[in-house]
């Protein structure tokens, strides 16, 4: 008897090792580039516990494989392939990974840059992302000596933000007026490369549906130019990270067909597919299933694709426990940068008035709950005024709370009341630095950077040139993770240890391009090994990044973080919605750039306001007037208060706009209401409920509680394509697809009222449209529609047959 259970015993570990070796990760598109050898850790692309990798050769790629340092060499053999799938065998299983080559480098512009200064100088040099903010290589002269240094350079395609360093110092392009903010009082110029072709190529869904037990998936290939059938050699269709079999596909022209078995699609999958024809792809239609059927019906926070975030600074949200308020007392400390006494019971009992189930909000974002200093600093950077550690951001100690938030307990006890209504809590974390006064940096001072550099200056806040070792503020010492691997330890178990005691779902990350990607390869694999592998389970991490898309997108992947805040898109969105003169043509552009660096289908975290940002009614009410603007004194001199109604449509609209394009909306704690700010600590006002709400206010509550609503209700705006209709100065027209329907969103940000003419795809087949929100029926005929827009608002249509 006993050797029998022995057996089975051992028929069970065998088991579990077999499955636990099973990749669960969907693996995402390797996008490469003609000319061009790019090597990629695997474990950026899917978690294993081993990676013994065997590749299949393929006739559009080299492929090279060193088991030994995970790396994946990959070059393309030809320039105009389209796409493929690479496949790989593991454990005697097979899987493919779909290759993407990116044809615009083949279409480059000219593009030549001039700069005239007012006096003679010896250095022009441009800078910027197009050269990896190189301060040497790229030097204007004027060669014919009519005092106009020049460049010319060959771009592809795309966004780029840049500056002229004149004799070492950096300005901005005085003869191009766009510009966007670096996150860090100042801008960067920005240069736009447009496509010369402009054909619109898209692959639509089409219709789901469920007959004889058979599940039936439809997609409909748009490209004017192409006019051939379509084949398999043009289709890659993935099912999970598995090519679709032959026998599963029906092709009739440009629709495509999927035809499965129940018992093919049982729990959870993702059907991927792609077009691709004469050297160009269309986007790439991503359909999550459950058990066959086309997910989103649900009205709960299902998974991290449904969710709303909201993020609360504990100590400005509500003070539940008067017991434990204690400012710090400094004579130059003012109100403004102390304590106010916001704690974990304040958001319990917001947690339990349902406040946030009221709202519509599911994940909720705590500022960091880290213990912090007993004493007041002085910032670095001129008029050099007293803070304290009220947000939380300089840890004393990374295994005990702030008592003036409470305890851990209760800390325990917000995150169990929150998941009883179905509620996720993010964690903030800090990984780049502690507080000088926190014992790690005296045990082991081996594990941070020093402050002095050897030309004599002091290593604080030089952003770019010490990305991965500056300090912030002289009290706050910088983690440098290049030196030891004993730091890396340290914290990733420090992040798995405050997951364990608090039950918390995921994390937000600090700063998370100052620290070096093998931190946060190591954190990940820890969590994949020890909590989400074997609790079945994801953490979400989200990151703080400012840069360009490539640098935020080297930290999203499969073997880092699951999303950053898309600050790109806002910044260049927030202007365009307050300006008249700006067009949506801009947000398009840059919706199309988050598309290309992030995917359709992305957790990406997209903002109106945040903690370190100047919140959109300060520049809706003409307080602020430019994005990048140190404004930090207007919050001690003049602090912004709103006087126009329209303001708050205008932040109305803007999050219509926020909660209807592909990620994850984050409203900012008070912006739900319209509340305004300048620079931290401005942006950072105590929280009000209420009564204490303007009437203006209470409005706009309602109608953000009615745009989260819509979005919970829809499952095309959580998991749906985007295909723009129309963009220009007043309107923006999108459709949101998914297999449960078709959603139009038509913004007017002008403020007098719009007769909007949209054309509809033909293949839609679309006869009326019903407003979601009012039930108003219009009528498309010749796939044409007029609607009535009016000034400052939107509306939402489900296109109907």
């Amino acid at each position: 008897m006993m050797t029998i259970v022995r057996l089975l015993l051992l028929s069970l570990f065998i088991f579990k090792i077999i499955f636990s070796q099973h990749i669960t990760d969907i693996i995402q598109p390797l996008r490469l580039y003609p000319n061009r050898v790019d090597t990629i850790l695997v474990s950026d692309l899917f978690y294993a516990p081993s990676y013994d990798l065997t590749f299949v050769q393929n006739k559009h790629l080299t492929v090279h494989f060193r088991s030994g340092t995970k790396q994946l060499i990959i070059s393309p053999k030809q320039q105009r392939f389209g796409a493929t799938v690479l496949e790989f065998t593991t454990k005697g299983k097979q899987y493919h990974i779909p290759v993407l080559l990116n044809t615009s480098t083949l279409a480059r512009t000219a593009h030549t840059f001039r700069y005239r200064p007012n006096e003679k100088v010896s250095s022009v040099v441009v800078t910027g992302s197009f050269n990896g903010w190189n301060k040497e290589n790229d030097r204007l002269t004027d060669t014919d000596g009519d005092g106009v240094y020049e460049l010319t350079m060959w771009l592809e395609p795309g966004s780029y933000i840049y500056k002229f360093l004149v004799e070492g110092k950096e300005i901005l392009d005085p003869a191009n007026p766009e510009k966007s903010p670096t996150g860090f009082d100042d801008f960067n110029s920005v240069l736009r490369i447009t496509e010369s072709d402009t054909t619109k190529i898209f692959l639509h869904v089409g219709k789901f549906q469920k007959q004889k037990g058979i599940f039936s998936y439809s997609f409909i290939y748009e490209n004017p130019h192409y006019r051939k059938n379509l084949t398999e050699a043009n289709i890659i269709a993935l099912l999970d990270n598995q090519k679709i079999e032959s026998k599963h596909i029906n092709i009739s022209h440009h629709t495509i067909e999927f035809e499965f078995k129940p018992q093919e699609v049982k729990g959870k999958k993702v059907l991927r597919v792609l077009v691709t024809a004469d050297g160009k792809n269309s986007n790439l239609q991503q359909v999550q299933l459950f058990n066959g059927e086309p997910v989103g019906g649900k009205q709960h926070l299902a998974a991290w694709e449904d969710g709303v975030i909201y993020s609360i600074m504990i100590d400005r949200f509500n003070n539940g426990d008067p017991s434990n308020d204690n400012p710090i007392v400094h004579d130059s400390l003012f109100w403004q940068a102390n304590y106010q006494g916001g704690d974990f019971r304040g958001i319990i009992k917001k947690i339990e008035e349902g406040y946030f189930d009221s709202l519509g909000v599911n994940i909720l974002w705590l500022s960091p709950v880290y213990d912090n200093p007993n004493t007041a600093f002085r910032e670095y950077p001129p008029p050099h005024r007293w803070y304290s550690g009220y947000h939380g951001y300089w840890p004393v100690n990374d295994t005990a709370v702030e008592e003036k938030f409470g305890t851990i307990d209760e800390l325990k006890e917000l995150i169990a009341k929150a998941h009883k209504r179905n509620i996720k809590v993010l964690l903030d974390i800090v990984a780049h630095h502690v507080h000088i006064d926190n014992p790690l940096y005296t045990q082991h001072p081996e594990w941070f950077g020093t402050l002095e550099l050897p030309d004599g200056r002091k290593n604080l806040r030089l952003w770019d040139e010490h990305r991965l070792t500056t300090w912030f503020e002289p009290y706050m010492p910088s983690f440098d993770y290049m030196k030891s691997r004993e730091p890396i330890e340290f914290m990733t178990k420090n992040c798995i240890w405050w997951l364990r005691q608090t039950g918390a779902d995921g994390f937000r990350h600090d700063a998370v391009k100052h620290v070096p990607n093998e931190f946060w390869r190591a954190l990940t694999e820890r969590l994949k090994r020890e909590i989400e592998v074997p609790e079945k389970r994801t953490v979400y991490q989200i990151g703080e990044t400012f840069g360009d898309y490539s640098l935020v997108a080297s930290y999203v992947n499969n073997g880092q973080l699951n999303a950053q805040f898309n600050f790109n898109l806002s910044y260049f969105a927030i202007p365009v919605f307050i300006e008249p003169e700006r067009s949506f043509a801009s947000v398009d552009f840059h919706m199309r750039k988050s598309f290309e660096a992030f995917g359709y289908y992305n957790l990406m975290g997209n903002i109106m306001d945040s903690h370190d940002k100047v919140r959109f009614m300060a520049y809706a009410d003409g307080d602020v007037t430019l994005q990048g603007v140190d404004t930090r004194e207007l919050a001690w001199t003049n602090p912004p208060t709103v006087d126009h109604p329209d303001s708050y449509k205008k932040a109305a609209l803007y999050y219509a706009y926020l909660f209807t394009i592909p990620g994850l909306p984050v409203v900012y704690y008070g912006s739900e209401f319209g509340m305004t700010g300048a620079d931290d600590p401005d942006n950072r006002r105590m929280m009000r409920f209420g009564d204490s709400l303007t009437v203006h206010e209470q409005q706009m509550w309602k109608e953000t509680q009615k745009i989260i609503r819509l979005r919970n209700k829809h499952s095309s705006l959580r998991y749906g394509d985007f295909y723009t209709l129309k963009a220009d100065e007043n309107i923006y027209a999108y459709v949101r697809s998914d297999f449960n329907e078709r959603l139009l969103i038509i913004l007017n940000k002008n403020l007098q009222e719009q007769q909007v003419t949209i054309t509809i795809p033909s293949v839609y087949g679309v006869r009326t449209l019903h407003d979601v929100v009012n039930e108003e029926q219009r009528d498309v005929n010749n796939n044409m529609v007029s609607v009535t827009m009016s000034g400052l608002s939107w509306r939402v249509f489900k296109l109907q047959h």
